[in-house]
């Protein structure tokens, strides 16, 4: 078996024990955007899975998008991403 040579580690551990490996990554040409798959993109890049300028070019996201995706999981975690629950976490 022939492994994709790729800058950086192909898997990492994350504070909970589980294991983040680029297979895990949404595709590039996701359009549909739920919760969890905005949830791994940020957790790849925060723990150093994939650099942000990458997940920006992947995604083609834009970095104000992906700061207030970082914001949000941050401040609530998972949930602070969920659309039903916008105006819960929404800052007044």
């Amino acid at each position: 078996m022939f492994l994709k040579r790729v800058d950086g580690p192909r898997q990492i551990t994350l504070p909970d024990g589980s294991i983040l490996t680029r297979a895990d990554l949404p595709p590039a040409d996701t359009r549909r955007w739920v919760a969890s798959r905005k949830a791994v993109v940020v957790k790849a890049v925060v723990y150093g899975l994939i650099p942000e300028k990458e997940a920006l070019e992947r995604y083609a996201l834009s970095e104000e998008e992906f700061a207030l995706w970082r914001a949000a999981v941050t401040k609530h975690g998972e949930n602070g991403l969920k659309v039903t629950a916008i105006q819960k976490y929404r800052q007044l």
